[in-house]
């Protein structure tokens, strides 16, 4: 093995087939095939059209990655993919072809967290993670506050929304407005030639005695709606750049005051911001402001490595790699809700794994024989 482990990631959480390729903290290779443009027309993600999407993405992706990164699959270190939590069909895909190579290939197997790979994506742009590191995830999903200390082993939650995600709110308002699917990248849009100060819509979640850390959407998305559908009701024309930029306003500024809030209340001087919705120009901007007048130290990927990405999945299980973790075993399957407090779905301990120190806290960094593997695949059948 190289000094640094060379680990390729499956990522089918949602509607993204995303694979990826990283040795240590370096991408390689970064390939998604999308299957967007078959839920649009019916205004979200339809759980069947993208397992079936998946199914025939998953082959040429993983073929695209391997040339983009100019390496052959049998030089790998290890495949990462995502166990949870996500669309459970979706993730059965993605568990599935992780199977198939790692066992085709005799190579060890890491089935890994969704939240915990939005988090250890930053490494391949900014470098090792602090630890600790707070970490807001907003995404059509999610919308979670996340502070980690270790992020193979230890990741608690310390906030998470009640109702609708905030990129779930983006999407719903865009249909409101008729300006289609998906509603982030369209209303990030419409809203900088907007007036954000134009509408007062509500702040959820921010009253004295609300839950510091939680999240709520769902009252602010059905009061934009009302205002909406008053005015078509008066005959009115609807100022659509103006809502747009209220709304979004709305939604960055409770998203940044909680994360803030929970870095001081934590003594955590970096936060950083993943999932789709860290792509929101605004989102990125007030962070960036409100961090600056805190001293805290803001750490967002490029938007591409923000949303859903098999380079994020390959980062993480890089990791678990590098630092000994134990790999999972061929039972492995897909959890829909998986916890974040799980970074990553262990082996069953094994009986011979006390002798030679299999995946426990004093086995080399990435050079275990993964015995468990080679007794059902001794060679490389891989062609």
């Amino acid at each position: 093995m190289a000094d640094e482990p060379l680990v390729l990631g499956i990522e089918t959480s949602c509607d993204e087939t995303g694979v990826g390729i990283v040795r240590g903290t370096t991408l390689l290779a970064d390939a998604v095939a999308s299957s967007v443009e078959e839920h649009a027309r019916f205004g979200g993600v339809v759980p069947e059209v993208a397992s079936r999407a998946h199914l025939e993405a998953m082959v040429p992706t993983i073929d695209r990655a391997l040339k983009e990164a100019g390496v052959s699959a049998r030089d790998l270190d290890g495949i990462a993919v995502t166990a949870g939590p996500g669309l459970a069909g979706a993730l059965l895909v993605g568990v599935s072809a992780a199977k198939a190579y790692a066992y085709a290939l005799g190579k060890p197997m890491y089935g890994v967290n969704h939240l915990a790979s939005h988090i250890c994506v930053d490494q391949l742009e900014h470098g090792a993670l602090p630890e600790p590191t707070m970490a807001l995830l907003v995404s059509g999903g999610h919308s979670s506050l996340l502070l980690s200390t270790d992020i193979t082993a230890d990741v608690r939650p310390m906030g998470a929304t009640i109702d609708d995600a905030a990129g779930e709110a983006f999407d719903k308002i865009a249909r409101v407005l008729n300006l289609g699917f998906p509603g982030g990248p369209v209303i990030d849009r419409y809203a900088r030639e907007g007036d954000p100060r134009a509408i007062a819509f509500p702040r959820g979640l921010t009253g004295p005695r609300d839950p510091a850390y939680d999240f709520s959407f769902s009252g602010l998305k059905t009061a934009v709606a009302r205002w909406i559908e008053a005015r078509r009701a008066a005959g009115e024309e609807v100022p659509v750049r103006d809502v747009a930029a209220s709304f979004q306003e709305a939604v960055v500024d409770v998203l940044t005051r909680k994360a803030v809030r929970a870095c001081k209340d934590e003594g955590v001087d970096h936060l950083m911001i993943g999932g789709g919705v860290a792509a929101n120009s605004r989102l990125r901007a007030l962070a960036q402001e409100r961090c600056e007048a805190a001293g805290i130290r803001l750490r967002v990927p490029r938007p591409k490595l923000c949303t859903d990405n098999g380079a994020m999945v390959a980062a993480l299980g890089a990791e678990m790699v590098a630092r000994g973790r134990a790999a999972s075993d061929w039972d492995l399957s897909a959890d829909s809700s998986l916890p974040v407090t799980d970074p990553h779905v262990p082996g069953r301990p094994h009986a011979h794994d006390e002798d030679r120190g299999h995946g426990g806290a004093h086995a080399p960094a990435h050079g275990h024989s993964h015995d468990h593997v080679h007794e059902v695949s001794k060679e490389n059948l891989y062609s």
